[in-house]
């Protein structure tokens, strides 16, 4: 089993550039003996099968939607076929196209931070992975796709990729803008020193269900906003603010809830971006974090002189959205309590 790990885009336009790229990847790893995996639509597939030949019994193929439905997901998801390949003596090859078509903006640059953590998560795995970008995808796609690929395949050449960008600066291009304001209308809840958790659960619970969240998703944020406060209460400045509004500004109605406070994280936290490591190894950063990403739509992190900002976002159905009514303040130890303004 070979123990360079590489990661290539292959830029194509049209369906013979695809497979004059795709098929002797896919080939060499069978006869190589690799788990051979496609994860790719089903034209896709089919396009494969056919210019496989019998070499495609060997290509395990996975629908791309069900493997791209979520980052941090989908990452521990390669990390989990890579490790699995490497217990049983082998190597994890496989061709991933991305799905782009319909994501948010926001999605659109996670998933394009995915793309550059790969690099990380997988070096020391000796996979191989492949990424097909398409002509027809926005230019600021593929441009991105260059940026988090170490090489560019031409043909059954492979080539160094001049415009690759170091993961973690890449990671950090992309939490360079600032977070939208939250609405004047969100709900605010001022957090003191040693709240009581059940109360701050308690009012989460109850913004939350005046909005078509499901339960489920419910009971992941509650795990999720317990987490984020209760690490910045250990490690963050006071004042801390919890505010929770709903939000359809890329396009896709969500449930937003923001920790905030004064404290500013090191350079190289990680923000929880990568799975940790085993003990006694290097870590890729703080397991609660990574147990939030995992949990959450998506988490938005900004830090730096003005204070953390912890942006937690769950989608919401696609159904009519509630707002939260006004209803009876109800006093905790610990919180301040406003009136419920999710809109």
């Amino acid at each position: 089993m070979s123990d360079h790990f590489t990661h290539r885009v292959l830029p194509y336009d049209g369906v013979e550039e695809f497979l004059g790229g795709t098929v002797p990847f896919l080939s060499a790893g069978v006869e190589a003996g690799d788990r051979v995996l496609a994860v790719c639509g089903t034209a896709r597939e089919t396009l494969l099968r056919d210019a496989l030949g019998s070499a495609a019994s060997a290509v395990e193929f996975t629908d791309a939607a069900t493997w791209y439905a979520h980052p941090s997901r989908t990452l521990a998801d390669f990390l989990g076929a890579a490790g699995r390949a490497a217990g049983r003596g082998r190597r994890l090859r496989l061709l991933g196209e991305p799905v782009w078509a319909s994501r948010s903006p926001l999605e659109v640059v996670e998933w394009q931070r995915t793309e550059a953590l790969l690099n990380i998560a997988l070096l020391d795995t000796g996979a191989s992975v492949m990424c097909p970008y398409a002509a027809t995808l926005p230019a600021a796609v593929i441009a991105s796709g260059r940026r988090t690929h170490p090489e560019t395949v031409r043909g059954t050449r492979a080539l160094a990729n001049p415009g690759f960008v170091d993961p973690w600066t890449f990671c950090a291009r992309c939490d360079a803008e600032p977070l939208p304001a939250p609405p004047p209308d969100a709900d605010t809840l001022p957090i003191d020193a040693r709240p009581d958790l059940y109360w701050l659960r308690a009012y989460v619970t109850e913004c939350a269900r005046q909005t078509p969240l499901p339960e489920e998703d419910l009971q992941r944020l509650l795990v999720a906003v317990t987490e984020v406060v209760t690490n910045a209460l250990r490690h963050g400045e006071p004042p801390l603010t919890l505010r929770m509004w709903t939000d359809a500004a890329d396009g896709a109605s969500a449930l937003v809830c923001e920790v905030t406070d004064e404290g500013r994280w090191p350079p190289g936290a990680g923000h929880g971006l990568l799975p940790p490591r085993p003990a006694g190894t290097a870590s890729g950063g703080r397991f609660g974090l990574w147990a939030v990403r995992l949990l959450c739509s998506a988490v938005q992190i900004r830090t730096g002189e003005g204070g953390t900002a912890v942006r937690l976002r769950h989608d919401l159905p696609r159904t009519d959205r509630s707002t939260c009514t006004e209803r009876e303040d109800f006093h905790a130890p610990g919180f301040h309590h406003l009136p419920c303004g999710v809109r």
